[in-house]
């Protein structure tokens, strides 16, 4: 089985993707990280939605449509950098900063990865790169877990 099925059955449930699945995705010539937050658009509502009625996307965010050949930008409040990916996650074009009301189209891609404007700038990802999917860690809210283990120190009375 492929990487890009098993991700993309790993967060599917009965063919829809759970609503809090994300991904984390890296660009394995650069070494650098495109975005730690995306999220899975593989049905036809969150294809055809897309990033429609969001008035920004943050840095470090992005959606991943599969399959997914054209994105256009109609209704759109905000530039966006596009980066669409063959089946082996190989990039086969990028377009940085399309502005809304844009169509763009890679009729050899498989599926479009959205991030925000200036992620293909800041990494420099090219065609020919490879990426990597895999899963996000949970956000942290910041606060210490009590219950978490702490590195063993010398304990009070030994020496």
């Amino acid at each position: 089985m492929s990487l890009s099925r098993q991700i993309m059955e790993s967060f599917s449930n009965g063919g829809r993707t759970k609503p809090n699945s994300q991904l984390k995705v890296s660009n394995l010539t650069r070494q650098a990280v495109l975005a730690d937050c995306v999220e899975v658009a593989d049905d036809s509502e969150t294809r055809r939605k897309g990033l429609l009625g969001r008035s920004r996307l943050p840095a470090g965010e992005g959606l991943w449509i599969v399959p997914c050949e054209s994105v256009h930008t109609f209704g759109m409040k905000f530039p966006i950098d596009l980066v669409y990916l063959d089946r082996k996650k190989k990039v086969k074009k990028v377009r940085s900063s399309v502005p809304p009301w844009r169509l763009s189209a890679c009729l050899s891609a498989h599926s479009v990865l959205e991030l925000a404007s200036g992620t293909i700038l800041m990494t420099q990802t090219r065609p020919g790169d490879t990426l990597e999917f895999a899963p996000a860690l949970p956000p942290s809210d910041g606060r210490i877990n009590p219950d978490a283990s702490v590195p063993a120190g010398p304990k009070p009375g030994n020496k």
